[in-house]
């Protein structure tokens, strides 16, 4: 079973097939600044046209949180239109790159290449896509979500019946709706009903759709399963990259590499797709990996896409390395790209981030082009960037001309923008106007004033609002989750905070994020609460998060604050495959139970 091992770099060759070698690859160091001291600096070089100097010690605070559409799918994103406001088909967000530094602090929603690219070309559908135009919704799909819950193949049997046709059109436009609504488990229902009936010829990408559906509603774990289903002509690389997208959402490092060694196996092309979804993995679990993956596509010939740098400039931007970021930025053009509205709008936001007003406004102007009309697509973003320069004046600008006939997006934006600028009156108004232009109110909706409530602990209008949101019978997830336990965090009912997770984690279709756990641990970890600390770990590593250095640091402090010995906790990371930084490094020595001091040697 493979590991990446840091201690022993050449182990690497498994997956990466190369070692770092400063004779051929001089042009760039990786830096560890927080390496073990046993770790080898690495010397690598540029990878194609990247020029990085990685540095350990980062702020992973602020991670660009997006929600996941298909996994292997090119971009779903919406054009800007709210097409389906009138029908309820309003769950497809927009994608704003100032979340990057304006989002919420956590490490946990990786980001789906999908949804930050709405042009990449390099992954091709599952299902063909029609072009879809205001609020066409086909008949098959009303029928779907009209059955009862498990009765979707009993009402396709019927529509059938009836001598209604199904063909690739149909099927496209209805697995798309249930798509773009999150109705998974129909959707499942359907694909499932589409096998076995052996209506239409499938083909790899059915498979493939096929499979996403099952690690949606039953986890990655079983869609692994469903592959030794697949005819073998169609376990192509289609299919292993869908699971290798699961496996990277979900965060489970172990069964990623695992799948991308099984692709190298099979003599799969190594693709842009596959290799971006390692650095989505390695962005959020182990920055020092990006390197490795980088220089396996030089290695490969792998050419980067629009996405590859898109995430590279927000690593450089979380790490607060400006001039890195700027580097990218002048490598992306060279390579004949030009950067797109979700790019600017991540190197405004770190701008920002970083108090570089100037340089921010600067990238904003270009962003607008002096003419919202013709680039009202960017008002979202606008209005968190320049909520974040605390800028209300400006807020208010852009707030006035989408007001009169605001985008849900729009609306989403400015509730957040409003509450950074500390505006609790605005953002309820802004939220009002919202919902009288939904038909139908979800989660979603409620969830951004929600968080507004939690990060001014607010707690009676945060339970008020909470209360509105069930009688308005919106599904509660892992956004609303979160939310909540921020609430009752911030307002030191650690108790209610845990409940409401635990609560959560037993929810069988969706699990609560990485940082709505860690924010729990965290208070435990403060206060010295072992006990309840390791409670949360291991709920952590049941839900599928495990892995990660930034769990065990939790951990180790809550040793030390209850100045407690950590008994075997070297081997619980080593089984884990992770190695201490120079910070956890020096924490491990305060927690080791043998260690010795002056004192205990006078005892001896």
């Amino acid at each position: 079973m493979w590991a990446l091992r840091r201690a022993s770099l050449p182990l690497r060759n498994r997956v990466f097939g190369i070692r770092a070698s400063s004779a051929t690859l001089s042009d760039l160091k990786l830096q560890h600044n927080a390496g073990v001291s046993d770790s080898p600096e690495v010397t690598c070089g540029k990878c194609r046209s990247f020029k990085r100097c990685y540095h350990e010690k980062f702020d992973s605070a602020n991670l660009y949180v997006v929600r996941r559409s298909l996994s292997s799918q090119a971009g779903t994103k919406s054009s800007g239109e709210e097409d389906d406001l009138e029908d309820g088909f309003s769950e497809l967000e927009t994608t704003d790159g100032a979340k990057a530094v304006v989002g919420d602090n956590g490490e946990d929603e990786l980001i789906s290449e999908p949804d930050l690219s709405d042009n990449e070309d390099h992954a091709e559908p599952l299902f063909p896509k029609a072009p879809l135009r205001k609020r066409v919704t086909s008949a098959l799909f009303k029928a779907i979500v009209a059955a009862p819950g498990l009765s979707v193949t009993a009402a396709l049997d019927k529509w059938v019946e009836e001598g209604n046709q199904i063909d690739r059109g149909e099927i496209s436009l209805t697995m798309l709706s249930l798509r773009k609504l999150q109705m998974y488990g129909r959707a499942l229902q359907f694909s499932e009903w589409l096998e076995a009936s052996k209506r239409v010829e499938l083909i790899e990408r059915d498979y493939s759709s096929h499979l996403d559906l099952i690690a949606k509603v039953h986890g990655p774990e079983r869609a692994a399963k469903y592959i030794e289903t697949i005819p073998i002509s169609f376990r192509g690389e289609l299919v292993y990259r869908t699971l290798l997208a699961n496996y990277v959402q979900a965060g489970n490092v172990k069964r990623a590499e695992e799948v991308f060694n099984k692709m190298k196996d099979l003599e799969f092309p190594i693709t842009t797709f596959s290799c971006n979804q390692l650095l989505l993995l390695y962005k959020r679990t182990d920055k020092k990996k990006l390197a490795d993956v980088l220089l396996l596509m030089e290695k490969e010939n792998v050419k980067p896409s629009l996405f590859t740098f898109r995430l590279l400039i927000d690593t450089k931007g979380q790490m607060n390395d400006i001039s890195g970021m700027e580097e990218l930025l002048e490598k992306l053009k060279e390579q004949g790209f030009e950067p797109d509205i979700g790019i600017k709008s991540i190197a405004a936001g770190h701008y920002a981030a970083a108090g570089l007003k100037e340089k921010a406004e600067a990238v904003l102007k270009d962003m607008e082009r002096g003419n919202l009309s013709e680039n009202r697509r960017v008002c979202g973003d606008l209005l968190r960037i320049y909520a974040l320069l605390g800028q209300a004046d400006q807020v208010e600008r852009i707030w006035k001309f989408c007001e009169s006939n605001p985008w849900t997006a729009e609306c989403l934006a400015a509730i957040e923008a409003w509450g950074k600028l500390k505006k609790i009156k605005e953002a309820e108004a802004v939220f009002e106007k919202m919902l009288k232009n939904v038909k139908k109110p979800s989660s979603k909706h409620y969830t951004v004033l929600l968080k507004v409530y939690a990060d001014h602990k607010m707690l009676t209008k945060g339970k008020d609002l909470i209360k509105r949101m069930a009688d308005d019978g919106c599904n509660i997830g892992p956004q609303t989750w979160d939310a909540l336990v921020k609430l009752y965090l911030d307002a030191g009912e650690i108790d209610k905070a845990d409940s409401i997770l635990h609560k959560a984690s037993q929810n069988n279709q969706v699990k609560p994020f990485f940082r709505t756990y860690m924010a729990v641990m965290d208070q435990y970890s403060k206060k010295g609460d072992v006990h309840n600390s390791e409670k949360i770990f291991h709920r952590m590593r049941q839900a599928g998060y495990m892995g990660r250095l930034r769990q065990f640091q939790a951990l180790v402090r809550a040793y030390i604050n209850a100045k407690a010995p950590a008994y075997g906790i070297r081997e619980r990371m080593k089984a884990d495959n992770i190695f201490p930084n120079r910070d956890l490094t020096g924490q491990l020595v305060q927690v080791d139970a043998f260690r010795k001091t002056a004192a205990s040697d006078l005892l001896e």
